[in-house]
Protein backbone atom coordinates (compact mmCIF):
# COMPACT_ATOMS: atom_id res chain seq x y z
CA UNK A 1 0.00 0.00 0.00
CA UNK A 2 1.49 3.46 -0.54
CA UNK A 3 1.38 6.20 2.26
CA UNK A 4 2.13 10.09 2.06
CA UNK A 5 2.83 11.49 5.18
CA UNK A 6 4.30 14.94 6.73
CA UNK A 7 4.82 16.80 9.52
CA UNK A 8 2.29 19.03 11.51
CA UNK A 9 3.49 21.96 9.43
CA UNK A 10 4.20 20.92 5.89
CA UNK A 11 8.16 21.18 6.49
CA UNK A 12 8.62 17.59 5.50
CA UNK A 13 6.99 15.08 2.91
CA UNK A 14 7.53 11.70 2.22
CA UNK A 15 5.89 8.84 0.89
CA UNK A 16 6.41 4.55 0.66
CA UNK A 17 5.21 1.29 0.22
CA UNK A 18 3.97 -0.21 3.49
CA UNK A 19 2.01 -3.51 4.32
CA UNK A 20 -0.79 -2.53 6.50
CA UNK A 21 -0.93 -6.12 8.00
CA UNK A 22 2.24 -4.69 10.02
CA UNK A 23 1.12 -1.98 11.74
CA UNK A 24 2.22 -2.33 15.73
CA UNK A 25 1.79 -0.50 18.70
CA UNK A 26 4.70 -0.16 21.14
CA UNK A 27 4.69 0.62 24.45
CA UNK A 28 8.28 0.54 25.28
CA UNK A 29 9.68 3.30 27.68
CA UNK A 30 11.31 5.63 24.86
CA UNK A 31 8.50 5.17 22.57
CA UNK A 32 6.22 6.54 25.38
CA UNK A 33 9.19 9.64 26.09
CA UNK A 34 9.72 10.52 22.69
CA UNK A 35 6.18 10.25 21.87
CA UNK A 36 4.68 12.45 24.95
CA UNK A 37 1.79 9.71 25.35
CA UNK A 38 1.33 6.42 26.39
CA UNK A 39 2.36 4.38 23.46
CA UNK A 40 3.49 4.90 19.49
CA UNK A 41 1.96 3.61 16.81
CA UNK A 42 4.22 2.53 13.75
CA UNK A 43 4.72 0.40 10.69
CA UNK A 44 7.39 -0.80 8.80
CA UNK A 45 8.68 0.82 5.10
CA UNK A 46 11.83 -0.79 3.47
CA UNK A 47 14.49 2.08 2.59
CA UNK A 48 14.14 1.41 -0.92
CA UNK A 49 10.65 2.51 -0.68
CA UNK A 50 10.81 4.88 1.69
CA UNK A 51 11.29 8.79 -0.17
CA UNK A 52 11.53 11.95 0.99
CA UNK A 53 9.80 14.53 -1.31
CA UNK A 54 10.21 17.69 0.73
CA UNK A 55 12.27 18.61 3.72
CA UNK A 56 15.15 17.02 5.61
CA UNK A 57 14.36 16.36 9.22
CA UNK A 58 16.42 16.41 12.17
CA UNK A 59 18.01 13.26 13.68
CA UNK A 60 18.47 12.12 17.33
CA UNK A 61 20.43 8.92 18.24
CA UNK A 62 19.11 6.90 21.22
CA UNK A 63 20.58 3.55 22.40
CA UNK A 64 17.46 1.67 22.93
CA UNK A 65 17.82 -1.46 25.95
CA UNK A 66 19.06 -4.02 23.28
CA UNK A 67 22.39 -1.59 22.67
CA UNK A 68 21.28 -0.89 18.93
CA UNK A 69 21.06 2.88 17.97
CA UNK A 70 18.11 3.69 16.78
CA UNK A 71 17.74 7.20 14.36
CA UNK A 72 14.59 9.11 15.61
CA UNK A 73 13.71 11.51 13.08
CA UNK A 74 12.03 14.06 13.18
CA UNK A 75 10.64 17.92 11.76
CA UNK A 76 13.23 20.59 13.18
CA UNK A 77 10.64 23.08 13.52
CA UNK A 78 7.03 21.73 14.71
CA UNK A 79 8.83 18.33 16.09
CA UNK A 80 6.75 16.27 14.32
CA UNK A 81 8.37 13.08 15.07
CA UNK A 82 8.57 10.84 11.18
CA UNK A 83 10.33 8.22 11.46
CA UNK A 84 12.98 5.52 13.57
CA UNK A 85 15.55 3.47 11.71
CA UNK A 86 18.67 1.78 12.57
CA UNK A 87 21.58 3.26 12.31
CA UNK A 88 24.16 0.18 11.30
CA UNK A 89 22.72 -1.07 8.10
CA UNK A 90 20.39 -0.15 5.36
CA UNK A 91 17.15 0.58 7.14
CA UNK A 92 13.43 -0.19 7.56
CA UNK A 93 11.92 2.82 8.24
CA UNK A 94 9.59 2.64 11.53
CA UNK A 95 7.00 5.43 9.80
CA UNK A 96 4.89 7.06 12.82
CA UNK A 97 1.15 6.61 11.31
CA UNK A 98 0.34 9.69 12.89
CA UNK A 99 1.75 11.23 10.18
CA UNK A 100 0.36 9.59 7.71
CA UNK A 101 -2.91 10.75 5.30
CA UNK A 102 -3.96 7.13 5.27
CA UNK A 103 -3.80 6.43 8.84
CA UNK A 104 -7.42 5.78 9.28
CA UNK A 105 -7.06 2.67 7.44
CA UNK A 106 -3.86 1.55 9.12
CA UNK A 107 -5.31 -0.76 12.44
CA UNK A 108 -2.34 -2.16 13.99
CA UNK A 109 -2.09 -6.17 14.21
CA UNK A 110 0.43 -6.15 17.18
CA UNK A 111 1.33 -4.62 20.22
CA UNK A 112 5.09 -4.97 21.49
CA UNK A 113 7.20 -4.05 24.34
CA UNK A 114 3.83 -5.43 26.89
CA UNK A 115 5.50 -5.20 29.91
CA UNK A 116 6.22 -1.69 29.59
CA UNK A 117 2.07 -0.78 29.04
CA UNK A 118 0.32 1.31 30.81
CA UNK A 119 -2.37 -0.49 32.61
CA UNK A 120 -5.30 1.70 31.71
CA UNK A 121 -4.69 1.37 27.90
CA UNK A 122 -6.03 -1.67 27.53
CA UNK A 123 -9.85 -0.66 27.62
CA UNK A 124 -10.79 3.27 27.07
CA UNK A 125 -14.52 1.95 26.22
CA UNK A 126 -15.32 3.79 29.80
CA UNK A 127 -13.18 6.96 29.37
CA UNK A 128 -15.66 9.35 28.74
CA UNK A 129 -16.01 11.09 25.05
CA UNK A 130 -16.32 14.20 24.21
CA UNK A 131 -16.80 14.84 20.31
CA UNK A 132 -14.76 18.35 20.57
CA UNK A 133 -12.73 20.23 22.81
Amino acid sequence: MKVEGQCHCGQISFEAEIDPNTVRICHCTDCQTLSGSAYRVSVPAPAASFRLLKGQPKIYVKTAESGNARAQAFCSNCGSSIYSAATRETPTYALRVGTLKQRAQLQPTCQIWSRSAQPWVEDLRHVQQVERQ
